[in-house]
């Protein structure tokens, strides 16, 4: 079983890094980009066990800074 879990800055909190990649796409010519969020992607091998709740635990202790950053999880 696999989880892939999502993690975004939350709305609001200044993201240097997507802004950066804005910046560069607009310097190659793609001028119709307004902003970039930066994210990442965590994808989890787990037991058959594991439930979405032990995923989502894992996230609130380690995987996600809750103070700045939103997350989602997917089980597939």
């Amino acid at each position: 079983m696999k989880a892939r879990v999502h993690v975004m800055l939350k709305t609001g909190v200044l993201d240097p890094q997507g802004e950066a990649v804005r910046h560069a796409l607009g310097a190659m010519g793609f001028d119709g980009v307004k902003g970039v969020r930066q994210g990442k992607v965590i994808e989890l091998d787990l037991d058959e066990g594991a439930t979405e709740a032990d995923v989502e635990a894992m996230c609130e202790k380690l995987l996600a800074n809750t103070v700045i950053e939103s997350y989602s999880v997917e089980m597939v």
